[in-house]
């Protein structure tokens, strides 16, 4: 018996070693056609089996595969599926082309999954790498994410409160959260949707600034699609755009956060392949240091030139995820290192890359908020990118921004990395004006009421605008700003405003010159330039031409697209009986040159949601 079982296992020791030499390992890169870009997150299959991988950060990827071969077949959201035969390769490299077809993709409702078909779309602007590639391995069936309460503006008496003011926003981190909820087949949480980062996700036909401030204004007044009873006011500003090789350089701090919540696929990974698109635009004048944190804070790369790039890489590449959060104590020693190599004619930027899931030392809201106030005077910027899902801690990163000298950004694939880090890179990175801020004084005589879309935590004290100590939002290179109002017309009764009474002890009128002004509103801007703490003021006045909806600008009718598309996702009480079909077909007639399919992109997850929505 002994003798049986002996033999027994000296064959099945033989069968495994003849069967680890029967393997072999192929390695290789995956690009993009388009650009050469390195594409993280492509699914490598070996075709009729289940031995899989996918590609790591850099596009890297290994795999075992029979020593007799077999067939490769790589997968990626928005790209064509390659297959490639392995023959005797030992490595084999793959450039996959984008996918203007329908792409059938899986979508994951709760514990359930269904198939939805995309329509066609631009790949550049669309592949959801992450967001797709690992959703049925890895889509949290958890959810502990937090997101501020936004209690929606209402319409304000013209007359006894004619002065609204504000600080700009130019963040667009809601947008990229609100399409990955939607691309999962969910409706995003309502506080999860702030409508004028919706609105500011976009590039917007502004004029270049013509005189000496850094920007340009454009204002347009027409009919409110949702309600063609009141008017909406459409305000623009259009950043100075400068040229890579004019701009200041850069002496930036990558702030990483590698602890244990960062261990999935869209979170540090998608870290290092936003951040190696961001290397490779940077300039032999700019300088990076790195300083990670997890149950501490370290510094792992000293400052080093942008002529270095393989070095900074290698550093980026060596991180790993593990252990608790300790944030506050990762914004202290980036600001510290921001500022020990300061360049005072450059850019001083601290970027943040983070869940927002902080749980060691400061971590509350209100130590970060005090945190951050300590460091808004120092000179140095925050520019914050928000990744993962499930523990996703929004609020935190909002205020982040809000009360530091920064901007904030959501990075749910690798193309809205592209998007803020590249397309962009001067105006995430680069600040041209700062505390900028807006007080609208309208005339009683044309207003009865008016609210504010959005801005909903952006709103200031009307003495604030004249108080230079106050901070306020930052406008960067080539970045546009559009704020939208809805105004109910003197002589229009509305369900929407109800009037307070007569006051006792005092009496309110209208001035005769009011009367006879043809001034529907006073828009009053303030700006500091960067390397200033007193603002410049800029007044621009706007009157009513009667332009029909129709015959509004491109910006007009989608930026309104985009705002009910907004109000629709928060069930704002305003919005009537506008629908998601409305939505898309106001949008698709103000789509006009749309190079990078962003706003194709918008479209169709309109179109797509009408369809979540229809189901529910």
């Amino acid at each position: 018996m002994k003798t049986k079982i002996f033999l027994i296992s000296l064959l099945a020791v033989a069968g495994l070693a003849f069967m680890l030499r029967e393997q072999r390992v192929i390695t290789g890169k995956v690009t993009a056609v388009a650009d050469g870009s390195t594409l993280p997150g492509v699914k490598v299959l070996l075709k009729g089996t289940r031995t899989g991988t996918f590609t790591d950060a850099g596009g890297n990827y290994s795999i075992n595969v029979p020593d007799a071969g077999g067939t490769l077949v790589f997968s990626f959201a928005g790209m064509k599926t390659q297959e490639v035969k392995i023959g005797n390769s030992l490595r084999i490299d793959v450039a996959l082309e984008s996918d203007r077809v329908s792409v059938s993709e899986t979508v994951v409702t709760g514990n359930k999954q269904r198939t939805m078909e995309m329509p066609a779309v631009n790949a550049p602007a669309y592949d959801q790498a992450f967001t797709y590639a690992y959703q049925t391995e890895h889509y949290p069936h958890w959810n502990t994410e937090e997101y501020d309460g936004i209690n929606e503006n209402i319409f304000h008496d013209a007359l006894r409160n004619p002065l609204s003011t504000f600080s700009i926003d130019v963040d667009a981190a809601s947008y990229s959260n609100v399409r990955r909820f939607i691309n999962y087949g969910q409706k995003p949480p309502k506080d999860a949707v702030r409508i004028e980062e919706l609105v500011n996700y976009f590039d917007y036909d502004y004029p270049q600034p013509a005189d000496e401030h850094p920007f340009s204004i454009t204002t347009e007044i027409s009919e409110a699609p949702w309600n063609r009873s009141h008017k909406l006011v459409h305000i623009g500003l259009q950043g100075r755009r400068l040229p890579t090789e004019s701009l200041p350089p850069a002496n930036l701090v990558f702030l990483i956060d590698v602890s244990g919540s960062m261990n999935e696929p869209n979170q540090l990974p998608l870290v290092k392949a936003s951040l190696h698109l961001l290397i490779n635009e940077l300039r032999a004048t700019d300088h990076v240091a790195m300083v990670v944190y997890a149950g501490a804070a370290g510094l792992v790369l000293d400052p080093t030139p942008g002529t270095q790039k393989e070095k900074i890489r290698q550093a980026l590449d060596r991180l790993e995820a593990g252990g608790s959060t300790a944030g506050g104590a990762g914004l202290r020693l980036a600001y510290a290192t921001a500022r020990k190599y300061f360049n005072p004619k450059g850019n001083n930027r601290v970027i943040l890359c983070t869940d927002g899931d902080f749980n060691v030392g400061e971590s509350s809201n209100a130590a970060m908020e005090r945190l951050i106030e300590e460091e808004r005077s120092s000179g140095v910027y925050l520019t914050i990118l928000g990744f993962g899902m499930g523990n996703y801690k929004d609020s935190k990163m909002e205020i982040l921004s809000n009360k530091g000298n920064g901007n904030y950004a959501y990075i749910d694939n690798i193309s809205e990395a592209r998007k803020v880090l590249v397309n962009e890179f001067g105006g995430t990175l680069f600040t041209i004006a700062k505390d900028v801020k807006l007080q609208i004084e309208f005339n009683p005589a044309k207003v009865k009421a008016y609210r504010l879309i959005g801005y909903e935590n952006r709103l200031l004290r009307n003495e604030d605008f004249n108080n230079d100590k106050k901070d306020a939002g930052d406008l960067g290179s080539g970045h546009t700003v559009t704020a939208l109002y809805e105004i109910i017309p003197v002589g229009v009764t509305s369900e929407f405003f109800q009037p307070v009474d007569e006051l006792k002890y005092q009496k309110l009128k209208v001035e005769n010159s009011a009367m006879k002004s043809d001034e529907l509103m006073t828009v009053k801007f303030r700006y500091k330039k960067p390397e200033e703490e007193t603002s410049k003021l800029i007044v621009h006045v706007l009157t009513d031409g009667k332009v029909p909806l129709n015959k509004t600008s491109n910006n007009f009718r989608w930026s309104a697209a985009v705002a009910a598309f907004g109000m629709l996702l928060r069930e704002s009480e305003y919005i009537k009986q506008f629908t998601f079909e409305d939505v898309v077909a106001l949008a698709q007639g103000a789509q006009g040159i749309d190079e990078e399919g962003y706003r194709r992109e918008f479209i169709t997850m309109a179109k797509n949601l009408s369809g979540i929505m229809a189901r529910k």
